[in-house]
């Protein structure tokens, strides 16, 4: 409310000196009825100058003398009851006065109100219009009590183009083969859940990963630790396309009340909170996990680059410090990060490269992230997908030469059309 006082205020301020200027004319300036007068009297002294010079002869100087004498005449009449306004019409001065401060104010307040505050960045491509700190709050809260479940999310994910499976070597084949039926042998063996759900993941076997994971929490119950948490979260989110399900939002809740600075855990309450209009809630998540992750940890890169729009989304005035500048990770945060399998790291990867690939096919993206996706898919391994992504790329930027410059050299990067 003050927000609009204060531009009411202000409007009314220019308003009143643009009306004042219209209804006050040229008020102290020269009117044309005295203009005139100027001329002619000019026009008098040419005469006689020009009388004195033999120009004009005696009859003909008195010929003119009189016409202009005549003009002087009218134009002083009409000086004298034009005023100082030099008889500017009041009432269309009016008219014309209440009009612009109409126009201004009413347009100004209309033109606001469409496309005021709406901007787009790379992170945020939907338009984002400023709220009010009341109505942001209450859509929020409207978005997290209408949160899908995960069967619900699983099935619009199903409408996504399908992730290809990556191609296995037959003999790691005949190891998932043999870990299957021995983990069905021996469902109360915690550590061959374990590996089983991992290596699940790791070949895009994505619901039979979930499907493991809850066998294992459900063995240890209590005794299940965040990490393990935090995966069965990943996991029921890659399967959602990115979307951070009710289930998944109270997964998330369990591993961080066992560790608070699980990172996994941290990572996606960060972008359950931009999926629930929260901003504010999501760059303090990010910068904590950013000031405390370890150099190589797979989740940089992608914080790098969301902070900084999330901070400017969040009314935060936030530059992200050089790579070589980072605050080293603390004692805690080194522990988490030596906590972390590379069956882990690969399921962080996989996860976030299912988020861009989610975001990219139902919103877009730039030519940069679509090559960085192209590269990633390769690096873990599933090349038909980066295939298919780049035939798809060459489309939306048909045309495009400098775009199509850049995500040819990541296929190239990539390894493909070899």
């Amino acid at each position: 409310m003050i927000f609009w006082l204060i531009i009411l205020v202000m409007g009314l301020c220019v308003a009143a000196v643009i009306a004042r200027a219209v209804l006050t004319g040229r008020t102290g300036a020269i009117t044309p009825a005295a203009y005139d007068l100027q001329v002619y009297r000019d026009q008098l002294k040419e005469v006689e100058r020009d009388l004195a010079r033999g120009v004009l002869t005696p009859e003909e100087a008195e010929r003119l003398k009189v016409e202009v004498s005549r003009r002087i005449l009218a134009a002083d009449a009409q000086a004298r009851e034009g005023g100082e306004s030099g008889g500017q019409p009041q009432a269309v001065s009016q008219v014309l006065a209440g009009l612009l401060v109409l126009v201004l104010i009413g347009g100004a307040g209309f033109v606001y109100s469409q496309i005021g505050g709406v901007v787009a960045t790379e992170s945020f491509p939907e338009p984002y219009r400023d709220l009010p700190i009341e109505a942001r709050l209450a859509r929020s809260e409207e978005l997290r009590a209408n949160r899908l479940s995960q069967a619900d999310a699983v099935a619009e994910a199903a409408d996504l183009p399908e992730l290809p499976r990556p191609e296995i070597d037959p003999s790691y084949q005949e190891l998932m083969e043999k870990l299957r039926d021995t983990v069905a042998e021996r469902p109360d063996d915690a550590e061959g859940l374990s590996l089983l759900a991992r290596n699940e993941a790791r070949i895009g076997n994505v619901e039979a990963a979930i499907a493991a994971q809850e066998k294992l929490l459900a063995l240890l119950g209590d005794e299940a630790s965040a990490n393990e948490h935090a995966f069965y979260a990943d996991q029921l989110i890659v399967a959602a396309g990115g979307y951070v399900s009710q289930e998944a939002r109270e997964v998330l809740r369990t591993a961080l009340e066992r560790n608070p600075r699980e990172p996994i855990a941290r990572y996606y309450l960060a972008q359950y909170f931009l999926q629930v209009d929260r901003p504010d809630a999501a760059f303090r998540t990010m910068e904590a996990l950013l000031n405390d992750s370890t150099p190589d940890a797979p989740w940089l890169p992608l914080l790098r680059r969301q902070i900084e729009d999330v901070a400017w989304r969040a009314g935060v005035e936030y530059q992200l410090p050089p790579t070589a500048e980072m605050p080293g990770p603390d004692a805690a945060a080194m522990a988490a990060a030596e906590d972390m399998t590379a069956e882990d790291r690969q399921a962080m990867i996989e996860g976030m490269v299912a988020q861009l690939s989610y975001r990219l096919a139902t919103e877009g993206g730039t030519a940069q992230e679509w090559a960085r996706l192209i590269r990633a898919l390769a690096v873990i391994g599933k090349a038909e997908q980066a295939e298919a992504i780049w035939q798809e790329a060459e489309t939306i930027f048909g045309g495009r030469e400098e775009e199509l410059a850049l995500i040819r050299a990541a296929a190239a990067d990539a390894g493909l059309g070899e």
